[in-house]
């Protein structure tokens, strides 16, 4: 299956998807030395994003969050590319750019697709297009 993005940071990647329905604060709910969620109150709390394409709403809270995310890049820990469903924020964005992620916005399909953790997904961002695969 494939849908359409709006392209925030260019690039192409492919990994498995880790999926939340719930925000993420980077600067207080990520480890960045391990990529793990460490907020015990988050639905992914204890899940790497490391080399995952990681599908979220957006991110809350500080600035500092995309630094988060820069420092996951530096560390090995960080997701291969980042899809939000709901707003493409500026800290994530942010984050992105300076790590050289590729980011994506889901346009108007996003209500019509279910993101599951058992996708393997296919960001190109640089065409707006996100390719929907199964795993096995």
């Amino acid at each position: 299956m494939t849908i359409k993005c709006q392209k925030i940071v260019g690039g192409h990647a492919v990994g498995d998807a880790i999926v939340t329905r719930e925000p993420i604060n980077f600067l207080t709910m990520v480890d960045s030395a391990t990529g793990k969620i460490s907020y015990q109150n988050h639905e992914l709390f204890g899940r790497s994003m490391k080399g995952s394409v990681l599908v979220f709403p957006k991110a809350v809270g500080s600035s500092v969050g995309a630094y988060t995310i820069y420092s996951m890049k530096a560390a090995s820990t960080a997701p291969v590319a980042i899809v939000c469903t709901e707003q493409a924020d500026i800290i994530t964005a942010s984050g992105c750019a300076i790590s050289n992620i590729p980011m994506v916005k889901i346009t108007n399909g996003f209500a019509q697709v279910s993101f599951e953790s058992e996708l393997k997904l296919s960001i190109d961002s640089t065409n707006g297009v996100i390719v929907i695969m199964r795993n096995k």
